[in-house]
């Protein structure tokens, strides 16, 4: 994952990512003003866009619309291998490392959720889980929050997802001759 410019000048996001055959992807969700674009080099990818459900096979565009709640998976029996990009890059890239941040800290795959509630209730002007309901969120995640600063969870920086450990994709010269891009990959552990 890095952040570059496109050729009208924009900071763009661009990811690279595998899923495992028959994997899930990540919950369904919204990124209320990034729209993601990408194309199958490998494998087939399912996703829920909207109301409507698409298959994209080696060498297909999925183009997943801002504002729209969407979810993916590997619909296949091969190794999914994806390339894409957001647009504008806003915060999805600081949001990603916070929830796999999170994620990774659970030893028994449930993620902690003074953290998780931490993260989500952060980024909550520009992405969003659908589960549990927005409405529930909004009641919850502030209960959740006055715990966790009571019990001390969110102590000095050095907790999952904390803001200071996610500073973002680093911003890469995409016109630079040698240049090199960390893909993510995308898996259970991961999302």
């Amino acid at each position: 994952m890095y952040r570059g410019h496109d050729a009208e000048g924009r900071i763009v996001l661009f990811l690279n990512g595998t899923l495992p055959p028959k994997a899930d992807g990540p919950p369904l969700h919204v990124h209320f003003r990034e729209r993601e674009e990408g194309i199958v080099k490998a494998g087939t990818l399912g996703a829920q866009v909207g109301g409507e459900k698409i298959v994209v096979p080696t060498g297909g565009t999925a183009v997943l619309p801002a504002g729209v709640p969407h979810r993916w998976w590997n619909a296949g029996d091969d190794l999914l291998e994806f390339s894409g990009h957001v647009v504008p890059a806003v915060d999805l890239d600081r949001y990603l490392q916070a929830v796999f941040a999170v994620l990774n800290a659970s030893s028994n795959g449930r993620p902690p959720i003074f953290y998780l509630a931490h993260v989500l209730w952060r980024h909550r002007d520009t992405q969003l889980l659908a589960v549990p309901p927005p409405g529930i969120q909004r009641i919850v995640f502030p209960v959740v929050l006055f715990i966790g600063r009571i019990l001390g969870k969110y102590r000095g920086s050095n907790w999952p997802g904390s803001p200071e450990s996610c500073p973002g994709a680093p911003l890469v010269d995409t016109n630079a001759q040698g240049r090199t891009a960390h893909g993510a990959t995308f898996n259970k552990k991961s999302f």
